[in-house]
């Protein structure tokens, strides 16, 4: 198959981790793909495709990546939204700034690089959107609350914008991975634990669970064969979850247990 009937796919955030994961393989399996970086000259030896220049908080610089590839190839088939920040800490002592910084990463990033595709989607008339949500998403964690928050309001958008898209026959989807074990741990942004805090105790123990969680995660390579799975979907559906079971059964857990006994749930869970 030559490179104009291959299948041209864009995955934010493909430096590291599950965007490296998911474009390593579906370059294996003959897409031609694009991942982008804030800074792809930090990564140059980084030989398994091609990275752009992409800030998903400047829309100067995400316009640059969609135009480029639109020169190169006339159309884009698929957007994959991964790029994404942690952020833990207790929602009192976590700094407005950063609260902002993560929602403009998790939340308003993915709403501007489909905002800049989407011209392109119309005009050919089909195109696969791929938002990479987390299954923190679908209830608030303690000491995660702003992360939870973040991706759970791109859960909804999601429901709200797959609606609107469906008369261009271009498909909306997420999916939302458990804990792999990725780099995100070093890339998140911990609110410091303070020696006078009154959240010292729980909160640093509940730091060192979540970090054990991704350390013990799974691979990245489950994720990256559940993306394949859906973009081979003839009508994918609104929601995905790729994670180990505890975490995947916990949404339904919450979905079928009064409101305070799931609270109880987790709060055994963080020791609280």
């Amino acid at each position: 198959m030559n490179e104009t009937q291959k299948t041209i796919v864009l995955i934010t955030g493909g430096s590291s981790g599950l965007g490296k994961s998911i474009g390593v393989y579906l370059i294996k399996k003959g897409f031609v793909v694009y991942g982008t970086s804030r800074n792809p000259d930090r990564f140059k030896d980084f030989k398994d495709f091609t990275l752009l220049k992409l800030d998903v908080a400047d829309n100067s610089s995400i316009q640059s990546a969609v135009s480029f590839i639109e020169e190169k190839h006339g159309r884009l088939d698929i957007l994959i939204n991964n790029a994404g920040a942690g952020i833990t800490g207790p929602i009192e002592e976590i700094p407005e700034e950063e609260i902002v910084r993560n929602f403009t990463t998790n939340y308003f990033g993915p709403i501007n690089v489909t905002k800049a595709v989407l011209p392109l989607m119309r005009k050919q008339k089909k195109g696969l959107i791929i938002n990479v949500t987390s299954i923190a998403g679908y209830m608030g964690l303690p000491y995660r609350g702003i992360y939870s928050a973040s991706k759970g309001a791109l859960e909804i958008t999601t429901e709200a914008w797959r609606m609107e898209l469906k008369a261009f026959n271009i498909n909306m989807t997420n999916v939302a991975p458990g804990d792999f074990a990725t780099n995100i741990a070093a890339g998140r942004y911990h609110a410091p634990v303070l020696e006078n805090s009154p959240y010292k105790k729980t909160y640093g123990d509940s730091l060192q669970l979540m970090n054990d969680h991704v350390d013990a995660g799974d691979n990245p390579l489950q994720m990256a064969e559940a993306v394949y799975k859906i973009i081979k979907s003839k009508n994918p559906k609104i929601h995905y979850k790729v994670g180990a079971f505890m975490q995947k059964f916990s949404i339904v857990l919450k979905r079928i247990l009064p409101d305070k006994v799931y609270e109880k749930l987790l709060m055994n869970h963080y020791k609280l």
